[in-house]
């Protein structure tokens, strides 16, 4: 993580994407930074993109994916029940095809990666992909009425008052660190 390079593209993001499969929250700082700069969120239902939710309204989000209780079933089926991508998922089956074949140059270099997705798929992307294409569908569909988009850009920045650093603190110290404010006094 460069926070150089944060400082850079935060203020300037439309759209923040945190895909991390449910129950594994990747960023909840940076997609709050990108939402208290007006990004909107496209995003699993996880940690920090359900608090955004909460404090922006739904319709200001876009979800996707599966939610965290069936996460743990999905993978066992995965292990013992196994279904090649190209059956699961046609269209992330191509995706992966086209990056072996070298669109982003020497396939082969990507092979690990890949076999990930094809041979195990922990963080269940077959079962997940065609709904994040849906929801990418939906920010296209909301981006092209640029004056509703806006109100919620606006929308989304003024609620989200509660991740401002000062309650943070403030909630920290009291709740996880059991410390005390201490005036300070004027000289």
């Amino acid at each position: 993580y460069s926070v150089s390079l944060a400082e850079v593209l935060i203020p300037a993001s439309d759209i923040s994407q945190h895909i991390s499969t449910a129950g594994t929250e990747a960023s909840g700082t940076s997609n709050m930074k990108f939402c208290l700069n007006g990004g909107l969120l496209l995003g699993t239902v996880d940690g920090a993109n359900i608090e955004i939710a909460e404090e922006v309204g739904e319709s200001n989000v876009f979800f996707f994916g599966h939610l965290t209780p069936a996460v743990e079933d999905l993978r066992h089926q995965h292990l013992y029940h196994h279904v090649p991508v190209e059956e699961k998922c046609p269209a992330l089956a191509h995706v992966l095809n086209q990056v072996s074949q070298g669109l982003f140059g020497d396939g082969a270099v990507y092979d690990p990666l890949l076999n990930t997705i094809r041979q195990g798929d922990y963080y269940l992307i077959t079962d997940d992909f065609d709904s994040y294409i849906e929801a990418l569908r939906m920010v296209d569909e909301a981006y092209c009425d640029k004056e509703e988009w806006i109100k919620k850009s606006i929308r989304t920045t003024a609620k989200m008052g509660k991740f401002s650093s000062d309650r943070a603190i403030v909630e920290y110290a009291e709740s996880y660190w059991n410390i005390e404010k201490i005036p300070v006094t004027k000289e």
